[in-house]
């Protein structure tokens, strides 16, 4: 039994194992897969705000409003990115406290988790997430409030540009608003299998 379970879990191991070469890219016309009022020049930052709010997200532009959501939603404690803790923390009362290791047994104790985002879909009002960006994955989707700090040069006008400037990075989590189900009887329900609330802290 011991050899067989063996040799079950190294085909498992010989499966996911990094490929020598990987698949390239599948070719698309990108006239017919981006928006017509999203071609040319558009204001990237204003596009995603509107587009967000379309997908029940949230936008944020000054970290003085996110302090005065944190105050009138009553969350009080959550994870933080050490790197962002430093340049928020000083805007936030003392009653809201920052955590800056993200404790996985106790995962259910995180209202709020802030991190960074690699990026931002305009079209779609699509948050990017990596893991290189990214201090803790499951700081981003446990909580039920996200807080995605996006760099407002990072915004990409649409997908194909997003997909270009992301390059081969094999870890990308694409978030358009809150997470959405609508597997029972049709009914949409937000928050089942992630954050419920998801805020883009826009910042330069």
């Amino acid at each position: 039994m011991s050899n067989d379970r063996e040799a079950i879990l190294g085909r498992v191991r010989q499966a996911l194992a990094p490929l020598p070469t990987r698949a390239a890219a599948p070719d698309w016309e990108r006239e017919l897969v981006v928006m017509r009022h999203a071609r040319g020049a558009v204001d990237a930052p204003a596009l995603f705000a509107e587009r967000l709010r379309l997908v029940n997200g949230t936008p944020i532009a000054s970290v003085e409003e996110l302090v005065a959501l944190f105050v009138s939603s009553g969350w009080r404690r959550g994870y933080c990115d050490p790197a962002l803790a430093a340049r928020l923390r000083p805007a936030f009362p003392a009653e809201i406290v920052f955590e800056t290791e993200f404790d996985r047994t106790r995962v259910d104790d995180y209202p709020f988790g802030i991190t960074a985002a690699v990026g931002a879909i305009a079209e779609t009002g699509t948050v990017i997430l990596n893991d290189a960006a990214t201090s803790r994955r499951l700081a981003a989707l446990a909580p039920w409030v996200h807080v995605a700090v996006v760099p407002r040069r990072s915004i990409h006008v649409d997908l194909p540009e997003a997909v270009a400037a992301l390059g081969g990075d094999p870890n990308i989590i694409w978030c358009t608003g809150p997470s959405k189900t609508a597997d029972v009887e049709g009914i949409l329900i937000e928050g089942v299998h992630g954050p419920g609330v998801q805020i883009a802290l826009l910042v330069d």
